[in-house]
């Protein structure tokens, strides 16, 4: 019973851990192609018009690629945690997903307390971060829904991880052995203890000699 919940916790874990997989990639194509147009802008565009632009790195497109990247990276690290089950592998899975929710956390709440967020941002010569955000805004029920799951995501596999942890693996309660039949097994208590009959033996032996 304990392997098939071992089993069944182990799907579940690789299933949802495949959500965050697919995020990553998403990130990761999106932030592509935002190197690819900057690029191109870059090239189509006088050099005095992005002097700026070359002396300010775009944090904006590598904060993307790099979150990306981050996602799959976890998503890789929760499979091996799923498929090996160990101990040390789920601590670590769980502990890095916590610090991504409080990570996440921390930036809503700054976005809905702090009116202007934006400032605390450096300046983004690209102008990729105002699209984005735009973008954002006007398809902002569908993104809803896709943090609300990508959170859920999180959660859920911070509960299975935990789940699988406490699952110890099924060690079988019979003896593994290339033989049909188990070694005789000794008894536990005083097993060097010598036969009744010479016991018997030695005590007539004594009331012979008394005699």
């Amino acid at each position: 019973m304990a392997t098939i919940a071992r089993i069944c916790l182990q799907s579940l874990l690789k299933l949802v851990n495949s959500v965050l997989g697919m995020v990553g990639i998403a990130m990761v194509l999106y932030g592509l192609w935002m190197v690819r147009v900057w690029l191109r802008d870059m090239d189509s565009s006088s050099v005095d018009q992005y002097d700026a632009a070359a002396a300010v790195a775009p944090w904006f497109i590598c904060t993307f690629l790099g979150a990306g990247v981050f996602l799959c990276a976890i998503t890789g690290m929760g499979y091996l945690a799923a498929k090996f089950a160990h101990g040390c592998c789920l601590s670590c899975y769980m502990l890095i997903i916590f610090l991504v929710l409080l990570l996440e956390t921390a930036m809503a709440a700054d976005i809905l307390l702090n009116s202007d967020w934006e400032k605390d941002l450096p300046y983004d010569p690209t102008g990729k971060f105002h699209d984005f955000k735009d973008f954002v805004k006007s398809n902002f029920d569908m993104f809803k829904w896709i943090g609300l799951l990508i959170v859920l995501a999180q959660g859920f596999s911070i509960l299975l991880a935990l789940a699988l942890r406490s699952v110890e693996p099924n060690q079988g309660s019979s003896y593994d052995s290339d033989e049909e039949c188990p070694p005789a097994r000794l008894p536990l208590i005083n097993p060097n203890v010598e036969p009744l009959e010479y016991i018997v033996a030695a005590k007539n032996n004594n009331w012979n000699s008394n005699k």
